[in-house]
């Protein structure tokens, strides 16, 4: 058996135990989603979709919106308050905007041991229209500071909901980029986006979800200045700087002879090219 198809079983037996009710029905454990908005809903019926047990986390669990996305996602999902939610859950998605993240992110009781998922985006309008961050570091860094046990990890966040409600809408892939300092949580994620139909790619630690979120406000470009078309982010694989990358360019990175093991999406590696 490959290494991450252990891992997978492995973390999904554990979280299984840690919630039994939920997790037994698919043996997959249950995603809250603390959000119901436009990225908050989509993701939640695409988790649904691919047999996660989903609960939503909402300030207003019985309005109009929330019991038809409740009813829309089907598979025995419910809508609770956000801390109820998060104590029925042991992935957590904060699909929250910037600035009510921090009040939400500081409330929602402890998150020891549990996966959270950044997907927001800090940013305002600057004076020229074009986006300028709201934080000195990144919103994901922000909210492991907030909550030292938690297994924050940053992704979903450069996609937009249409691409999550079909991902085949493009005519091709769609790449999520994933920053985390939990190797374990990083491959979950992975896999949980390629069940998706996406294309997880390894990011860094979770510093480098700054960059992630460099790349949101970049993502924003095309659709402030109105033009007709904008994009989504699809790294094209390439096998060739294996080929010519010499050592003393540069030093290993600190996890470079134990990396996470994403799943691969894109085809198999192909051989370096000829002289």
């Amino acid at each position: 058996m490959k290494r991450k198809e252990t891992f997978l079983g492995i973390l999904l037996a554990t979280l299984a135990i840690a919630c039994p009710a939920t997790a037994a029905d698919t043996g997959k454990p249950t995603i809250a989603v603390i959000g119901t908005g436009d990225m908050g809903d989509s993701l939640g019926t695409r988790f649904a979709a691919v047999g996660f047990p989903v609960v939503y986390g909402s300030r207003d669990p019985g309005s109009d919106h929330v019991k038809k996305l409740v009813e829309r996602t089907g598979r025995g999902a419910r809508a609770v308050t956000p801390v109820q939610a998060v104590r029925a859950a042991n992935i957590v998605v904060l699909a929250v905007p910037w600035p009510a993240m921090e009040t939400v992110a500081r409330s929602l009781g402890p998150l020891q041991g549990k996966i959270v998922i950044d997907i927001s985006m800090p940013s305002v309008q600057g004076s020229d229209g074009y986006h300028v961050p709201l934080l000195q570091t990144s919103s994901a860094e922000m909210i492991q500071g907030w909550n030292p046990a938690a297994r924050v990890v940053k992704a979903f966040a450069t996609q937009g909901s249409f691409v999550i409600d079909n991902p085949a809408a493009l005519g091709g892939p769609a790449t999520v980029p994933i920053a985390s300092d939990d190797r374990e949580a990083k491959e979950f994620v992975a896999r949980l986006a390629a069940e998706m139909g996406l294309d997880p790619v390894d990011a860094g630690p979770l510093r480098l979800a700054r960059e992630i979120e460099a790349l949101q406000r970049l993502y924003m470009v095309p659709l402030l200045q109105r033009r007709s078309a904008g994009w989504e982010p699809y790294f094209r694989r390439s096998y060739y700087w294996a080929c010519i990358w010499q050592n003393e360019w540069s030093k290993p990175v600190v996890d470079a002879a134990d990396l996470a093991m994403l799943p691969e999406t894109q085809g198999p590696a192909r051989s370096c090219p000829g002289p």
